[in-house]
């Protein structure tokens, strides 16, 4: 959770109700009415924090100045950090706690300081030592915010932690001298936040599925994608953290697919996440009811990252899966003679698809097989890139009268479904 802006406070005193009145009374009345402007207090801007290396602690100097016209006596000064981060030190002046994430915020972690010291206006201040905060194992892109307000923060009610107080010496502010015109520029409002980058990787990953069924049945396999850590990693607000495209198997269609997951074309779906960001072991999955269509075999379709670059992912064995769908054998898969190639070609050198073996029966010299093997009975093989091959061909004989029988081999036709598809980029 970022930290909201304070309140302001604003006076409340008796109203005369006529002019005779106020006057008996002003003296009673001044110090309730004459409580001047609201107090104008901020918080000067604050640098990035860079290279900070998980589990190390690392100090952010804050400044403070009272803008208004009258001193300020009574007052609370707020860091909250992101999950990534947390305070290294407390003071026994400062409760800490955590305030779950929720909507769109990801989850604080919040030290809350109340402080009884004078505040000149127009006088900049700091505290007396630098905010000490520490990088979990877990930092990656985080951020911290300093807020300052005469109103005592609310936890709220949203399932915070219950605020433990600190036992270190005290925080206070010391005054660093008079503001200059530079200063009041400075110091804009009661809020301000500082970047704090962590050198740290997050492992994102793609977990296939595989279903098996007849035409005609419903099937449901899901897809998953899981951030291994260790750090977490946001995006840019209101945005998917990662995107994951979901290529469907040839013979299938999509039946009913995940909330999060949009439609590009009938074999195509690009998937979100919920938040924009994810934490170490957490992740999605998106559950696809699919039908099968027609029977050809076991028929494959591609699994992988879409979108933002992911420069925080040095692992690339596991951007990639495969959805997986057993069909059934394909009609007339299975021939009972002669040359049985399914993925033969008309090339002269005889060659077939990548990764395939000769097969012939006759000892033809041009005759190939894709893998799978020839004379193959049992399901149509699979073809990279999500396709599949599917097979017809006879193998009749025909006697010849007057001659000696011979057998005579009528090929199948062959015909290849090649998807070719490109990553798209979500901006």
């Amino acid at each position: 959770m970022r930290a909201s802006a304070p309140r302001r406070r604003i006076p409340r005193g008796p109203v005369a109700a006529a002019a005779a009145a106020a006057a008996l009374l002003a003296l009673a009345a001044a110090p309730a009415v004459a409580a001047g402007a609201e107090p104008d207090l901020a918080v000067g801007t604050m640098p990035q924090i860079k290279g900070v290396q998980p589990g190390a602690s690392f100090s952010a100097p804050a400044t403070f100045l009272n803008k208004g016209s009258d001193e300020v006596s009574d007052f609370y000064v707020q860091y909250a950090v992101s999950p990534g981060l947390k305070a290294d030190e407390t003071h026994k002046n400062c409760t800490y706690y955590t305030v779950p994430s929720y909507d769109e915020m990801p989850a604080s972690n919040v030290a809350s300081c109340h402080i009884e010291q004078p505040l000149k206006p127009d006088v900049v201040y700091g505290t007396n030592e630098p905010l000490s905060l520490k990088a979990l194992g877990g930092a990656y892109r985080d951020d911290l915010r300093v807020s300052i307000s005469t109103d005592e923060p609310d936890p709220g009610d949203g399932g915070s932690s219950e605020p433990v107080p600190g036992t270190g010496a005290p925080l206070t502010l010391v005054e660093k001298g008079p503001a200059t015109d530079a200063d009041r520029r400075n110091h804009p409002g009661p809020v301000a936040q500082a970047d704090v980058s962590a050198e740290n990787t997050a492992d994102f990953a793609l977990t296939g599925a595989e279903a098996k069924g007849a035409v005609g049945d419903k099937v449901t396999a899901t897809v998953k994608f899981a951030n291994l850590g260790p750090a977490w990693v946001r995006g840019a607000a209101d945005t998917s953290v990662t995107t994951v495209d979901v290529r469907i198997p040839a013979g299938t269609s999509v039946v009913k697919a995940h909330d999060y997951c949009d439609k590009v074309s009938a074999t195509h779906y690009r998937c979100g996440t919920s938040q924009s960001w994810v934490d170490p072991d957490g992740g999605e999955s998106y559950p696809f009811v699919l039908r099968i269509d027609k029977a050809v075999g076991r028929s494959t379709g591609t699994i992988s990252f879409a979108g933002a670059e992911r420069p925080y992912d040095k692992n690339a064995s596991n951007d990639t899966a495969q959805l997986v769908v057993d069909t059934g054998a394909a009609a007339g898969s299975g021939s009972t003679g002669g040359n049985g190639s399914t993925g033969g070609s008309g090339s002269t050198a005889g060659t077939g698809s990548s990764g395939s073996t000769v097969g012939s029966a006759g000892g033809s010299a041009g005759g190939t097989a894709a893998s799978g093997g020839s004379g193959s009975t049992g399901n149509a093989p699979q073809a990279q890139g999500g396709g599949v091959l599917a097979a017809t061909g006879a193998g009749d004989t025909t006697p010849l009268m007057g001659l000696a029988l011979a057998a005579v081999v009528s090929g199948g036709g062959v015909v290849w479904a090649v998807r070719r598809h490109a990553a798209h980029r979500v901006s």
